[in-house]
């Protein structure tokens, strides 16, 4: 379980959140969605201590964050970042044994052992084919996947990803989505996803969390939060939602746009 207690954290003198409360349990699917500007990135960066908590608290699993080693925390939480710039270029194969770095001591290197889990981690997201190409000569999806899988092989309890899907194809954006809700419930890992997408939030997510201006607007279900007043509050406008018959689920239709007459 992560808890935060009345957060404020941002960049140099200026705080982004804005005495957050919020309560993530150890098996959810959530999905933070808000404006630019809401805080959302600044939150998942303030929960792995990139950013530091000026005020308030955060436990993760009880523990205050200020409490836990980096190594710890590394081998506790994964971070899959918007985009992800290396300073040399590394094959598939390489990229994900990255992954194990928390794990190996002083000096250690990859065993026999992290190789294994690895390679089975490649075959699970069909990456296989892949291992001896070079991340810069990848498709969007196909990075997409191979930050995935490094994130698999640091074995954490926690996922968090910054706009994953910001930069994908719809087929690739369900692709991940797919893989991310097999990956919560058979692994039964934390996914903290920050994303633009509400339809897909909605479809799949277990846990919806409404930022605005750095604060709290809303927490819960997508059936509990995802409403056409909350969505006003959220975004300024007034959008319409109906029930999708394939998830069950309440979706955002988007309004006609009338065209300009020549």
């Amino acid at each position: 379980m992560i808890e935060f207690y009345d957060v404020h954290s941002g960049y140099d003198n200026s705080d982004v959140l804005k005495g957050l409360s919020l309560t993530i349990a150890g098996n959810d699917f959530a999905v933070i969605l808000g404006p630019n500007g809401a805080g959302k990135s600044t939150l998942l960066y303030t929960l792995i201590g990139y950013l530091p908590c000026r005020k308030g608290e955060i436990l993760i699993k009880g523990k205050p964050l200020g409490e836990w080693r980096k190594n710890e925390l590394a081998r506790t939480i994964a971070l899959i970042p918007q985009e992800s710039l290396l300073p040399f270029d590394y094959t598939v194969e390489e990229m994900v044994l990255m992954g194990r770095y928390p794990w190996l001591e002083l000096l250690q290197s990859w065993s026999k052992q992290d190789r294994d889990l690895v390679q089975g981690i490649l075959k699970k997201l069909d990456l296989t084919e892949l291992v001896n190409r070079y991340f810069s000569q990848l498709s969007g999806g196909e990075k997409q996947r191979v930050l995935l899988a490094r994130a698999l092989a640091q074995q954490t309890e926690v996922i968090l990803l910054d706009e994953s899907l910001s930069q994908l194809d719809i087929n690739h954006q369900i692709e991940m989505m797919q893989l991310l809700s097999d990956i919560n419930r058979k692994e039964g890992k934390c996914i903290i996803l920050v994303s633009h997408h509400i339809n897909l939030a909605a479809n799949v997510s277990s846990h919806l969390i409404f930022l605005k201006e750095g604060r709290l607007l809303a927490s819960g279900s997508p059936e509990e939060v995802l409403t056409q007043p909350q969505l006003k509050l959220l975004f300024g406008v007034d959008l319409t939602l109906q029930t999708n018959p394939l998830s069950n689920r309440p979706n955002l239709v988007f309004p006609a746009v009338n065209p300009t007459l020549a």
